[in-house]
């Protein structure tokens, strides 16, 4: 998933992979968004500090994303 700093100024998950600001890629698991909050990597690629209630925010979306990966490891099969 596509996590955005827009122009504004707003930290947002970007679901078209096209909205304009600077972009940060994590996967879609809650670890790897609990590594990317806690160790700083999300703050450092977006290089702005993270609003406390953004792990909250983008936990409920991946509830809510479908995780379905087609066309197999190498998407190819």
């Amino acid at each position: 998933m596509r996590v955005v700093r827009t122009p504004a100024g707003d930290i947002v998950l970007d679901e078209s992979g096209r909205a304009a600001g600077r972009g940060a890629y994590v996967c879609r698991s809650a670890d790897c968004l609990d590594k990317a909050i806690t160790k700083g990597a999300l703050s450092r690629a977006l290089k702005t500090p993270l609003p406390d209630d953004l792990h909250t925010a983008l936990a409920g979306t991946l509830t809510t994303m479908n995780t379905t990966i087609e066309g197999g490891i190498l998407g190819q099969e």
